[in-house]
């Protein structure tokens, strides 16, 4: 399978590189600026804008599948949505499926089903609404194109970690543990992202957690 990562240099997308690699894709890596770190050998770099849809579609022709893990700088979380459509056009364009790495926010809560994690302070504090209220908005517009698309929104807390290779999956619900904590390596998720090109399920939304 040839797979594009756009923010191939972020926390997800650099783990996804590596774990597409390790199962033996092949890699087109689309950095915004100069990565730090050379990419694994075999995977080819490239200097994109994801804002630009008629860039990005050259990029992604030939490809099977994108993954979209990019993330808005504190400050611009606002432009989240422009950069989700933009990749969304590039992906129909170019006639290829596209995986969203987006955010917990428009899961429901567990413990009050009928509220949104966005409005669960216990899983969003304060300082974390506006990146929160951005994933939520990036489903809307996911939900309102005509793209090959699936949105993946991880837990609540997603931080280096481990690889374990082992994860529950669900739909529309925030996984948590018996004591309420939701989290899950950016490995494993990862792991999660890849299961999900290889094997594609039957949801255009779903999460993964411990």
């Amino acid at each position: 399978m040839k797979i594009a990562v756009v923010g191939a240099a972020g926390m997800v997308g650099s783990r996804v590189v590596d774990e597409a690699v390790s199962r033996g894709h092949d890699l087109v890596a689309v950095f915004r600026k100069e990565p730090a770190v050379a990419p694994p050998v075999g995977v080819i770099a490239v200097h994109g804008d994801a804002n630009d849809p008629g860039q990005m579609s050259r990029l992604f022709a030939g490809t099977d599948a994108v993954v979209a893990a990019t993330r808005p700088a504190p400050g611009h979380e606002d432009t989240a949505v422009r950069t989700t459509e933009a990749l969304l056009t590039a992906a129909e364009t170019a006639g290829t499926r596209i995986l969203v790495v987006g955010g917990a926010a428009p899961l429901r809560d567990p413990g009050h089903p009928g509220r949104l994690v966005l409005d669960s302070p216990e899983y969003v504090p304060a300082p974390f609404r506006a990146i929160a209220a951005a994933s939520a908005a990036q489903l809307d517009v996911c939900r309102a194109h005509s793209a090959d698309w699936v949105y993946l929104s991880p837990p609540a807390l997603l931080e280096p970690g481990d690889r374990t290779g082992e994860y529950r999956r669900g739909t529309t619900t925030l996984i948590a543990m018996a004591d309420g904590t939701s989290r899950v390596s950016a490995e494993d998720l990862a792991v999660a992202v890849l299961d999900e090109l290889e094997n594609r399920g039957e949801d255009t939304h779903f999460t993964v957690g411990y």
